[in-house]
């Protein structure tokens, strides 16, 4: 089966907006999951979180790493925060 390339609404919170110097952005991408679509991204961004160490949300639902994501989607990878 074809990887169909999809629309995915991104939000980065706390230091992946640092890193990333922006708090959305739409990408283009073939990912089938979160995961693949962070593994591009960070890639992409050279961000220094890995993935075990953030949450994701697809559609403002937290949800597993496998889920498969849709066109149209927005995904948010929240790293932890430390308050004080």
């Amino acid at each position: 089966m074809e990887n169909r390339r999809k629309k995915i609404v991104i939000h980065y919170f706390a230091l992946l907006r640092e890193e990333r110097g922006c708090a959305s952005e739409e990408v283009e991408s073939a990912a089938r999951t979160p995961l693949e679509l962070y593994r591009e991204l960070r890639g992409r961004h050279d961000f220094s979180l890995g993935n075990e160490v953030l949450r994701v949300a697809v559609n403002e639902e937290f949800q597993a790493w496998d889920v498969p994501l849709a066109d149209r989607d927005a995904v948010a990878f929240l790293p932890p925060v430390a308050g004080g």
